[in-house]
C-alpha cells in the first residue's frame, strides 16, 4: 500500500516539479522500521510505513526530492572529514530550503529553518559547528572540561554506503542528461546548486593582469622574502605580492549558457588569484538573470565549490549592486561567456571581463581563456 501511494507521489513530482521528479525516478524503496521517518542512502529512499501513512500526497512527494536531492548532490562525496550526523543535519537543511522555496509542501519531522534559505550544506555546517562549540564551551564554564573529541577526522561517520564505481559512474551520466535536458527547456529548480571540481590549472597570469591594479589601487609591493610557495617545488622562487589588502568583486555567470566545464575553469582561475595575494577581500557575486548569491572570501577560508544559478544572462543585476552596496569597490573582474544584457553606462570601478572568446563589450578590457 505504501509503495503504491509513493509510485502515486513520484508521478505527481514528475508533472509539477520535472527535474525532482525525474531524479526521483532512480530511487528504490525499502522499509526500514529503524528510522523514525525516512532518509536517503545512495539510491535507496529508506522510509518508516507508520510516518509515512500519516503524510499527505504533496508531503511525500518532498521527502522523495529530498531523498533525491541527496544523492543528486554528492552529499556524501562532499562530506569530507567532516562529523557525519552533523553534515548530514546541514544537508538536510540546504535542501530543504530549496524545495520549500520551489513550493514543495514542508512535511512534519523535516529539518527546515528559514535563516538557512539561500546557504551551501559547506556554509551551514560552520555556523552548527560554531554554534554546538559555544555552547559546549558555556558547559564547560560551570563544571568540568569535557574531554570528548572534537577532531573531526576521528568524529567523522559514513552516512551513505559507498557506491560502486559502476554505478556512480553511471549515475553520473543520468544526472549529467537530467541537467541538460532540463537547462534546455528551463525546468532548473530555483536555489539550485551546480557541483563543481575547482581542479586543474589556471590558464590567464593574474600576476602581470592584476599588477596595474596592485600598482594604481592596492600599493602593494613585491617582496622576495618569504617568496611564493606554490612554485618553489620547481626549483626557484618568485615574489610574492604584499601590502594593503586586495579588495576586488568578481562575479561569476551561472547562466544556462556556461556549461560545467566553463564553469569549472572559472574557479579554478578566481582559485589562482587567491593564491597569488597573501591579503585580500574578494566579494563574490554569483549571477545569471539575477544575482543568485553573495558572499565575501577572506585568507585561509576554502573557495566552495557549488555555483547557483541556471537561467539566463543579464550583467546589469551585478553593476547595479557593485556601484550601489560597494562603493569603495574601484575593480570588477566577470568571469562569462559574454552573451547577455550589458548596462547602459559607464560604471564607477573598473571592469576586466574574461570569456572564453572575444565579445564585443561597452567599456572595459577583455580576457580570452587559453588553453
Amino acid at each position: 500500500m505504501i509503495e503504491k501511494k509513493l509510485e502515486i507521489a513520484k508521478s505527481k513530482l514528475m508533472i509539477e516539479h520535472p527535474y525532482f521528479g525525474t531524479l526521483a525516478s532512480a530511487l528504490k524503496f525499502e522499509k526500514n522500521d529503524n528510522i523514525e521517518a525516512f532518509m536517503c542512502e545512495g539510491d535507496k529512499y529508506m522510509y518508516n510505513d507508520e510516518y509515512l501513512e500519516r503524510l499527505t500526497g504533496d508531503e511525500l512527494s518532498f521527502t522523495l526530492a529530498n531523498a533525491a536531492m541527496h544523492q543528486a548532490l554528492y552529499h556524501d562525496k562532499r562530506q569530507s572529514r567532516r562529523m557525519g550526523w552533523m553534515w548530514y543535519l546541514a544537508t538536510d537543511y540546504a535542501i530543504n530550503a530549496i524545495l520549500v522555496e520551489n513550493g514543495l509542501n514542508l512535511p512534519d519531522k523535516v529539518n527546515y529553518d528559514d535563516r538557512f534559505e539561500g546557504q551551501y550544506a559547506e556554509e551551514i555546517y560552520e555556523i552548527l559547528r560554531n554554534e554546538i562549540m559555544d555552547d559546549e564551551m558555556q558547559e564547560n564554564d560551570e563544571g568540568e572540561e569535557d574531554d570528548s573529541v572534537d577532531d573531526e577526522e576521528h568524529s567523522s561517520e559514513k552516512v551513505t554506503s559507498d557506491e560502486s564505481k559502476e554505478g556512480e559512474e553511471a549515475y553520473e551520466r543520468f544526472l549529467e542528461q537530467v541537467n541538460q535536458k532540463l537547462e534546455k527547456q528551463g525546468d532548473l529548480p530555483k536555489g539550485l546548486d551546480r557541483i563543481l571540481e575547482v581542479k586543474g590549472e589556471s590558464v590567464i597570469s593574474w600576476r602581470d593582469e592584476l599588477y596595474r591594479y596592485v600598482n594604481a589601487h592596492a600599493k602593494s609591493d613585491y617582496r622576495f622574502f618569504p617568496p611564493n610557495m606554490k612554485y618553489l617545488y620547481l626549483g626557484f622562487a618568485l615574489p610574492a605580492v604584499y601590502g594593503e589588502e586586495l579588495h576586488i568583486a568578481v562575479a561569476v555567470d551561472t547562466s544556462a549558457s556556461v556549461d560545467k566545464e566553463l564553469l569549472e575553469q572559472f574557479l579554478v582561475e578566481l582559485a589562482e588569484i587567491m593564491q597569488i595575494f597573501t591579503s585580500y577581500k574578494i566579494e563574490l557575486i554569483e549571477c545569471d538573470a539575477k544575482i543568485q548569491h553573495i558572499s565575501t572570501l577572506y585568507p585561509t577560508e576554502p573557495l566552495v565549490s557549488t555555483m547557483r544559478g541556471g537561467g539566463g544572462t543579464d550583467f546589469r543585476p551585478v553593476f547595479d549592486y557593485v556601484d550601489e552596496a560597494l562603493r569603495d569597490v574601484k575593480f570588477l573582474i566577470y568571469f562569462t561567456d559574454g552573451m547577455g544584457k550589458f548596462p547602459t553606462y559607464f560604471p564607477h570601478h573598473d571592469t576586466l571581463w574574461v570569456m572564453p572568446e572575444v565579445v564585443e563589450v561597452p567599456f572595459g578590457e577583455v580576457i580570452v581563456l587559453k588553453s
